[in-house]
């Protein structure tokens, strides 16, 4: 994956970018509400930007660490809750994305996070899988689309 950067969110313009992906993958292409699409979680969450060496946004994704994890994963929080992972149309499928998840499971092990869990679209089950993530618990409605909550031990 040449000529991307992945980064922790910076500054204002970065987060700026990271809403900007989610407002295209979630709200313009799977017409998630807005409204449900950005959330109190925002504030405190680590947030992960992928840019082109032009500086253009391919992706983006959080986690959400302490009480904001715990209310996610089930009370636990040691572990890390990844969240809101999207990736543009047209960088899909180059290894962005597992980009950011790698990211994001670094973030959270430099918090002393033991793992990391998630709720992935039903579709992306296998994305999740591949990167060694594992299914648990019955699927569930997320804004309207099917979900399943995954999980990964760090080590």
């Amino acid at each position: 994956m040449t000529g991307v950067t992945i980064r922790v969110a910076r500054d204002p313009e970065d987060l700026a970018a990271c809403f900007a992906v989610r407002k295209d993958v979630f709200v313009a292409e799977q017409q998630v509400p807005e409204e449900l699409e950005y959330d109190a979680y925002d504030a405190g969450a680590v947030h992960v930007l992928a840019v082109r060496e032009d500086g253009v946004p391919l992706g983006t994704g959080r986690l959400l660490t302490g009480a904001a994890a715990a209310a996610k994963n089930g009370g636990d929080a040691g572990v890390g809750a990844l969240g809101r992972l999207a990736v543009t149309g047209a960088a899909r499928g180059a290894g962005v994305g597992a980009a950011l998840v790698r990211a994001i499971e670094d973030a959270a092990r430099a918090r002393g996070l033991t793992a990391v869990d998630l709720h992935a679209q039903t579709h992306a089950l296998g994305f999740y899988e591949r990167l060694g993530y594992e299914a648990y618990g019955p699927e569930f409605p997320d804004a309207g689309i099917p979900h399943q909550a995954m999980r990964k031990a760090l080590h």
